[in-house]
């Protein structure tokens, strides 16, 4: 029983440890690869669907892939990392960032579903709906995040507030609604990595 209680004991000292440890998994280049491929998604959207009120199906492939393709980017790198590493301590915080950050992911994606099936007539929100769970998951990672990471966050939130305000009648579902805070909000990320922990490895 002791060697059971102080096992415990271990593993709850070793996630006290993990929540307050720099997590170094989110690399610079995938995060910006993703605002890239955000701003290359809204220019295709401008150019593809000038009406995408009407087309609804299309902006959601458009806009659900291009997340796609940027959580494999991230993700990919995360995992590679975590199996090159030989540390089980890097592991562990590597499923904490994810644990941290998958559930504003799986609420964007319920609540796509029901507003494309349920109220069709509120889906001109989903920019802003995404926008703000987006900055609630960056909220829910930055005690593993550079400081600077917060005002990333409060961008993102400013940014789906001002959607929900702006982005409705004519300008609903309108590409820069999308790209721009995406683009820049992933920008904005990977330039705080790079600087606070990046150049920093390259330094050293």
């Amino acid at each position: 029983m002791e060697l059971r209680e102080a096992m415990t004991q271990i593993s709850e000292i070793r996630a006290q440890m993990a929540r307050t440890e720099m997590f170094r998994g989110y690399r610079a280049v995938p995060v910006a690869f993703s605002g890239l491929l955000a701003l290359t998604a809204a220019g295709l959207q401008a150019i593809w669907m000038p009406e995408p009120t009407t087309a609804l199906g299309g902006y959601l492939a458009l806009w659900v892939g291009t997340a796609v393709v940027s959580a494999v980017a991230a993700g990919s790198q995360m995992a590679l990392r975590a199996r090159l590493s030989t540390s089980r301590w890097s592991r562990a915080i590597t499923w904490l960032a994810i644990e941290q950050f998958v559930p504003c992911l799986v609420t964007g994606g319920l609540l796509t579903f029901v507003l494309v099936r349920f109220a069709a007539e509120s889906v001109w929100m989903l920019p802003g709906l995404w926008q703000i769970l987006f900055s609630l998951g960056i909220f829910a990672s930055c005690r593993l995040l550079p400081r600077a990471t917060f005002g990333v966050g409060v961008f993102y939130l400013a940014a789906g507030l001002a959607s929900l305000i702006l982005a409705q009648g004519p300008a609903a579902l309108s590409p820069w609604s999308m790209g721009l805070p995406f683009g820049v909000g992933q920008l904005l990320v990977a330039l705080v990595l790079y600087r606070t922990l990046e150049c920093h490895d390259v330094e050293s």
